[in-house]
């Protein structure tokens, strides 16, 4: 589990003729917006707006809880109807437990006549969510002989599935999957989840919910909308968990978004290590903190993914494999750097965490692994891991590397 605000990606695993091919995932260079973005400061409306327009919201929000489309377009403009109507339409499946619009400001009415409101919105789905989790909109209101009416209802920054398209559900013993594809294709992602929440819970406990949400939309730009983030800047990635703005730090609420594109050109143990990896990072957000080095919080979601994959290093880490073939031989562990957007050899950035992560567990016992990385968690300061290593492995950061680059050497060259 990475902090509120944070990604963490992972990128397709495809299985080819010569072995494990791993196109590795950068981490975020920015986050999706969590919270309504600014707006300019313009005319305050009177207190009486903006009682009309938090008793609109009101009556909005109950609308979408109760799937009451009449009710949703009772108080839209006429030429917002249509899109109202596809709203209804589009979020009729979703298992909403509770929505509310928060507003943080009412503005205007500006030249156009329009009143401007930043809010969030703020939903539970079933099942799933403790907590709220919050996505940014922007909405307008006009102006009749009636009284202010919903002109536009849209995202200000990551859109919901649902801004999208039409939500199918898929419900599995332990996740809950929505999406804009077939049912098939979402009832087969419900499957990996629900083989992937135990493997989880079997290596890290069961201290946490055991239970995954999964939102995957039809297009690869639609999965980049979700983010917040350029078209085209995701490509090739299989999946990223987020967690949504609004919940308490210390139950937030995790999603893994999945590309679809890139999920389905991956072969079933792709998918399986993938949806492992992603709910790795839910399973362990309580003990992921910003001092947590990215090659151990990576390293452990490969290697829980990887756990029972039966697969040798030489296949899991083939990019590194022919650096070490080559002489090129790494010098220390990945540093955070190694693992952003556009840096070169990050495949073997991933590559190398695992290796380190599965040298603990291979050493000193997978519980061991488990309990090293919550040390680190714990030690609340980032220039701990020196005397956290000491204290669970018996050895510094230098005398661990060396050890990690002699292993890596005689694992990839066997």
């Amino acid at each position: 589990m990475l902090p509120a605000g944070r990604l963490s990606r992972r990128g397709a695993l495809l299985l080819a003729a010569g072995g494990l091919v791993q196109l590795s995932v950068p981490r975020a260079t920015g986050a999706p917006r969590t919270g309504p973005a600014a707006v300019p400061p313009q005319a305050v409306p009177a207190n009486g707006v903006r009682s009309r327009i938090e008793g609109l919201l009101a009556d909005r929000a109950r609308a979408v809880l109760r799937r009451d489309g009449a009710a949703l377009l009772a108080g839209v403009a006429d030429s917002a109807r249509p899109a109202q109507q596809q709203t209804a339409a589009w979020t009729a499946r979703v298992p909403f437990a509770a929505v509310e619009y928060r507003i943080s400001a009412v503005t205007g009415p500006g030249p156009d006549g329009l009143l401007t409101v930043t809010a969030g919105f703020a939903h539970r789905l079933r099942g799933i969510d403790e907590h709220p989790a919050v996505l940014p909109r922007r909405l307008t209101f006009t102006s009749t002989p009636g009284g202010w009416l919903l002109a536009s209802d849209e995202p200000d920054g990551s859109a919901a599935l649902w801004d999208l398209g039409d939500v199918r559900v898929a419900q599995g013993r332990s996740s809950l999957v929505l999406g804009l594809g077939e049912q098939a294709e979402l009832d087969g992602l419900a499957a990996v989840a629900d083989r992937a929440a135990p493997a989880v819970s079997a290596l890290w406990g069961d201290g946490w919910p055991g239970r995954l949400l999964l939102q995957t939309p039809a297009t690869e730009p639609q999965f980049a909308r979700m983010l917040d983030v350029a078209a085209g800047s995701y490509q090739g990635i299989a999946a990223v968990t987020v967690a949504a703005g609004g919940a308490p730090a210390v139950t937030p609420a995790d999603r893994v978004l999945v590309n679809p594109e890139a999920f389905r050109g991956l072969s079933d143990l792709g998918r399986q290590v993938v949806v492992t990896h992603e709910a790795t990072h839910v399973a362990t957000r309580a003990a992921t903190h910003a001092w947590t080095p990215l090659w151990l919080s990576e390293g452990v979601a490969d290697y829980t993914g990887y756990r029972t994959a039966g697969r040798t290093a030489r296949q899991i880490a083939p990019e590194l494999g022919r650096d070490v073939a080559a002489g090129r031989v790494p010098t220390a562990l990945p540093a955070d750097a190694d693992f952003a957007a556009g840096s070169p050899g990050i495949a073997q950035a991933y590559e190398q965490a695992w290796l380190a992560c599965d040298l603990v567990a291979r050493e000193f016992g997978p519980t061991r692994l488990v309990s090293l990385y919550r040390a680190v968690g714990a030690s609340g300061a980032t220039g701990r891991l020196d005397a956290v290593l000491r204290a669970e492995l018996g050895m510094d950061l230098a005398a661990f590397t060396k050890h990690w680059i002699a292993d890596t050497v005689r694992q990839l060259r066997r």
